[in-house]
């Protein structure tokens, strides 16, 4: 595993926990979990193993649901309603 894959491009980026990102995706910890380990939702990894996610990663994930809408949900994929703010993630 390189360098770049286990952590930000930028270190001042606004980083998310699991839990954090699952209250700002509006889903459970369960789905956050299953989402990536599906690849629907990009993360990196900590040297403990644990899921970091960035702002920009979660945004990405969120205009992707918006962008193919209505035929992902029909498939069965994840479906996504943002709530929360950014302050959540402090």
């Amino acid at each position: 595993m390189t360098v770049s894959a286990t952590l930000p491009r930028n270190s001042r980026e606004l980083v998310f926990t699991s839990s954090q990102a699952a209250r700002y995706l509006g889903v459970s910890l369960a789905t956050v979990r299953r989402w990536t380990d599906a690849g629907y939702v990009s993360c990196y990894r900590t040297p403990g193993g644990q899921r970091r996610f960035a702002r920009e990663q979660l945004d990405e994930f969120i205009t992707s649901m918006h962008r193919d809408g209505p035929a992902v949900q029909a498939d069965s994929e994840p479906s996504v309603s943002r709530s929360g703010s950014s302050a959540d993630a402090a």
